[in-house]
């Protein structure tokens, strides 16, 4: 596989990422049989996290909606400003709702978001984020399935990005700190 040349190194190959979301859809199957679902994904990041988390669930009837949420801006970190750019298009009052994110690190803009959705008082709420940072949360947060551990770096692909750029790139890598401390 040919690394982008912004990329010091992949952590996760197309493949491997491909590997635990068939699991995820398999576990999302398995526990909400005979049950339907929303995934509500976090745009922009987890846009290709959950299009792919949709066609990986087999058995249990799907429904998307989105929300647009902002609080890197052209940051590398998260500046814990929440501002909500699209809201959902749906209620999920009554509903099983999986909040499909793309990373869980400082967990503030999340804690946020999920406080947003209980509000609104959904049959079920659970947390699925595809990567997570081990040891960065400044607020704790529950995540209800497995998640793939990152070290502490900056990391872009698999709809993560930097600057709306790298988001493309089928694996999850680690962005060379000249391209953003430039």
């Amino acid at each position: 596989m040919q690394m982008h040349p912004d990329v010091n190194k992949i952590l996760f190959t197309e493949d491997e990422i491909k590997a635990h979301v068939a699991r995820l859809g398999a576990a999302i199957d398995r526990d909400f049989a005979g049950e339907d679902v929303i995934i509500v994904t976090v745009l922009r990041g987890a846009a290709i996290f959950s299009a792919d988390l949709a066609r990986a669930i087999k058995t249990v009837p799907v429904e998307m909606d989105y929300m647009a949420i902002s609080s890197y801006g052209a940051s590398t970190k998260s500046s814990g400003v929440v501002n909500i750019q699209k809201d959902l298009s749906s209620p999920i009052t009554g509903r099983n709702v999986i909040v499909a994110e793309d990373i869980l690190d400082s967990g503030l803009t999340l804690s946020y978001v999920l406080e947003n959705l209980a509000a609104r008082e959904p049959k079920s709420l659970t947390f699925m984020p595809l990567f997570i940072k081990k040891g960065v949360q400044k607020v704790h947060i529950d995540v209800d399935y497995p998640a793939l551990e990152i070290p502490n770096e900056f990391v872009v692909g698999y709809g993560l990005d930097y600057a709306e750029k790298y988001r493309n790139l089928p694996y999850l890598a680690v962005l060379d700190p000249k391209v953003y401390s430039k």
